[in-house]
């Protein structure tokens, strides 16, 4: 009887000792086996082009159309040594004449320059015998001049702006006044936009274009003064990321001072647009 109970006790410790080295794991009834998304660092290899901000942004163009900053490089490069030609033979500068181009075709991405050749928005007039196309503009189904080469619209671009007597003032300025010619279109009524001169400024000032007039003229390379004084007053020309409130930080003023003394309705801000600056 002793023996039994002895034998009882050594069964009993026996078994608590393996149960003790026994592991067990409890899972929750609720908890289901997910998969592990692991996130691989990015690197950049020596050979991968980085994508700037410049490539990737917009011009919006007066035909409604938009073109990257690459675009308007490759018309430039295309079109320039026909601008400098038009400068030599007719006066223009070359500069206006390719912010221009840039401008009314979108750098070449524009309908009328598409399928008509036709650079500028130059409409058919009285007088016109050549080919046309319609186009939405001013009023519907608008008659436009067509070209049968580019360089055909950047002829009759000249010819269009020396022919005009509204256009006689601007071929009084220097050749290299980009920023008058700019201007002194507006004023003769080429465009209605109030900003088209800040247009062609930031255009000219942004690509350098006015290096083209410079190689015409036999000049050396200066790059325009970005600020410059007018009476009481200091003209800002407004640079790429410039805005309203950035401004007003510079200059110690506030927005609606800024905005006050260039009349202006909104906060938009165009490259090369000039800003008075007290």
């Amino acid at each position: 009887m002793v023996f039994k109970r002895i034998f009882f006790l050594v069964l009993i410790v026996m078994l608590a000792s393996c149960g003790g080295s026994k592991k067990i794991t409890t899972t929750s009834k609720n908890s289901k086996s997910q998969p592990v998304v692991r996130k691989t660092p990015t690197t950049k290899t020596p050979n991968q082009k980085t994508t700037t901000k410049d490539q990737n942004e917009v011009i919006e163009a007066t035909t409604k159309v938009t073109t990257s900053a690459d675009n308007v490089r490759n018309y430039i490069q295309t079109f320039s040594e026909v601008a400098k030609k038009n400068m030599r033979d007719h006066g223009i500068p070359a500069s206006i004449t390719l912010a221009q181009g840039i401008l009314e075709s979108g750098a070449g991405k524009g309908r009328l320059c598409l399928e008509a050749n036709n650079h500028f928005g130059i409409k058919c007039h009285t007088g016109w015998t050549g080919p046309s196309i319609t186009h939405d503009d001013d009023a519907l189904q608008e008659c436009f001049r067509k070209y049968n080469d580019p360089a055909d619209s950047y002829r009759d671009h000249s010819l269009f702006l020396t022919s005009r007597s509204r256009y006689a003032s601007l071929f009084k300025l220097n050749k290299d006044d980009y920023q008058g010619w700019a201007r002194g279109l507006k004023a003769a009524g080429y465009a209605t936009d109030p900003k088209y001169p800040d247009k062609l400024i930031g255009l000219i000032e942004r690509y350098e274009l006015y290096t083209y007039d410079n190689e015409v003229l036999g000049k050396a390379n200066v790059k325009p003064l970005k600020q410059e004084s007018n009476g009481n007053n200091s003209i800002y020309t407004v640079q790429q990321g410039d805005t309203l409130y950035s401004l007003s930080r510079k200059f110690n003023l506030t927005v609606d001072e800024i905005k006050k003394m260039n009349n202006m309705t909104d906060t938009n801000l165009a490259i090369g647009q000039q800003l008075k600056i007290k």
